[in-house]
C-alpha cells in the first residue's frame, strides 16, 4: 500500500478569527449535522482503554469521518507498518489534498479497499489512494501494539 499526507502538526497554530470563522462556515456547510469546526478537529482517541492526543485534518474525508463519530474499531497489522480497521461505511474521497507519503501517527483512509489505516512506521511513496485524516500523538510501540481504536469528538 502506499500512502500520502497532509501534515497536520504544521497546522496546529492559531489562525486569525476572521480566517476561522471562514473555516467554520465551510465546514458547516459541508457537514450535513450542521455542526461547526475549525481546522484542524480535535478528536479524543483512546488505544486501548488509554487516551492519547488527537486531531483531524478539515479535508471532505476527515470531515466525512468525523460524521461518524463516535467510533470504535478493532484493529490488525498490515505489512508491519500499520494498523488497520474498518469503518461502517467507505468514507468521500471528494477534493482529496495532493499525496504525501504516511508519517507514524496519521490516521489515513485506503480509499480501494474503505479501511482506515493507523501508521506505526513512516509509510512507503505517496499515492492518491491513500487520504491523511489527522493524526494521533503516540509513540511508535504503542501505535504499532494497538488492538482497539475509539474515536470520538472533543467535548
Amino acid at each position: 500500500m502506499t500512502a500520502c499526507s497532509n501534515d497536520a502538526s504544521s497546522q496546529q497554530t492559531p489562525a486569525s478569527s476572521t480566517s476561522a470563522a471562514a473555516r467554520q462556515q465551510r465546514s458547516a456547510s459541508a457537514d450535513p449535522s450542521g455542526s461547526s469546526r475549525s481546522t484542524p478537529m480535535d478528536i479524543r482517541v483512546t488505544l486501548d482503554g488509554r487516551p492519547v492526543d488527537a486531531t483531524l485534518n478539515d479535508s471532505p474525508a476527515a470531515r466525512d469521518l468525523a460524521s461518524l463519530l463516535p467510533l470504535t474499531l478493532d484493529l490488525e497489522d498490515f505489512h508491519g507498518t500499520e494498523r488497520i480497521g474498518d469503518p461502517p461505511r467507505k468514507l468521500t474521497t471528494d477534493d482529496a489534498p495532493e499525496p504525501t507519503a504516511a508519517k507514524v501517527g496519521d490516521i489515513a483512509y485506503y480509499a480501494p479497499w474503505g479501511n482506515l489505516a493507523l501508521f506505526y512506521k513512516n509509510g512507503p511513496s505517496a499515492s492518491s489512494d491513500l487520504l491523511i485524516l489527522g493524526h494521533v500523538d503516540a509513540d511508535a510501540e504503542q501505535l504499532s501494539q494497538a488492538d482497539r481504536i475509539t474515536i470520538e469528538a472533543a467535548a
